[in-house]
């Protein structure tokens, strides 16, 4: 079986192809000339590293007519909210234009091929407080440039399934988290600063935005077989809820980081970290996806975050 995984070289996508490479899967994976490796480099020798532009047509229709996939992992995209801000139509068009592109080659070809969209809770945007858990049959109301990008996302996957029988299984992911996340992502960026803390590399001051925001967070690795299974067992055209179905706010997240510390940290508010709205309540129903799949998540949070401050107390 052979898989192709966009974005292999982010944080979601080196530990997919872990996880596929150990399910025996032979993996490609794209790459642009700009691609950070290092979260690859251990398994470089066995991956097929391809650099393609997903924006450009007639580069993602060479690959995937070279690659020939059975399963497609699309997790390639500008995923970090508050650059969506500061470049919004950056965001919706690189999201967009990728998942196109992939469509339309795999539709050319005729390929016989399953294909993961991976979207977002940031979909759902305001959320009533009656409305929680979430249930993917809840209003989409989406409250950035990059949750509207999502949105675009999903109901592509939808509607080429329904034009064309293209086999798109649609994961809208609560948050995610575990070692190699992105440093600008709050648990990431709490972890380092509390590594940079115990190393001496920055003053005891821990700097932080909204900590009132509650969120759902699921260990990436258990994300990834959650991704697996949406192709193996999922129904085409048909979106789920990956999440936890336990809900933190992003204080309790901080405070629970800080109890695997022994240094004295002081907590202050950068105004520079707030964003113009933010999503008050993220807190997924993922039953739907587990009768479809049998998955459930299975790390638990305190190790999650353990896990993330020794990877940057490693590194820093």
């Amino acid at each position: 079986m052979k898989a192709l995984v966009t974005g292999i070289s982010g944080f979601v996508g080196s530990h997919m192809a872990e996880y596929l490479l150990g399910n025996n899967v032979e993996v490609f994976g794209t790459t642009r000339h700009r691609s950070r490796m290092d979260h690859i480099r251990h398994l470089t020798k066995d991956l097929n590293l391809v650099e393609c532009e997903l924006r450009d047509p007639f580069s993602v229709e060479n690959l995937i007519k070279s690659a020939k996939p059975d399963l497609i992992f699309h997790l390639a995209a500008q995923s970090f909210v508050p650059t969506s801000w500061n470049s919004p139509m950056d965001t919706i068009s690189n999201n967009i234009s990728g998942q196109i592109n992939i469509f339309e080659a795999v539709r050319k070809l005729d390929l016989d091929c399953k294909i993961q969209v991976a979207c977002s809770s940031e979909e759902y945007g305001h959320v009533e407080p009656h409305e929680v858990p979430i249930k993917e049959t809840n209003p989409l109301r989406p409250l950035s440039p990059y949750a509207v990008s999502k949105v675009a996302q999903d109901y592509l996957g939808y509607q080429y399934h329904q034009s064309y029988g293209l086999h798109a299984v649609i994961t809208r992911t609560f948050n995610h988290t575990g070692p190699r996340r992105g440093e600008n992502f709050v648990t990431s960026n709490f972890s380092k600063q509390i590594a940079q803390i115990e190393k001496g590399l920055q003053p005891p001051v821990l700097y932080v935005g909204n900590l009132s925001a509650k969120r759902d967070f699921t260990d990436v690795r258990d994300v990834v077989k959650a991704y697996w299974l949406a192709l193996e067992k999922g129904e085409p055209g048909v979106s789920y809820n990956i999440a936890s179905g336990f809900c933190v706010t992003i204080k309790e997240m901080l405070d629970l980081l800080l109890s695997y510390s022994q240094v004295e940290i002081e907590v202050k508010t950068d105004p520079s970290r707030l964003r113009p709205s933010d999503v008050e309540i993220l807190l997924g129903d993922y039953q739907k996806f587990h009768q479809q799949t049998g998955w459930k998540p299975e790390i638990p949070f305190e190790q999650t975050m353990e896990d993330l401050l020794n990877y940057w107390r490693a590194r820093v």
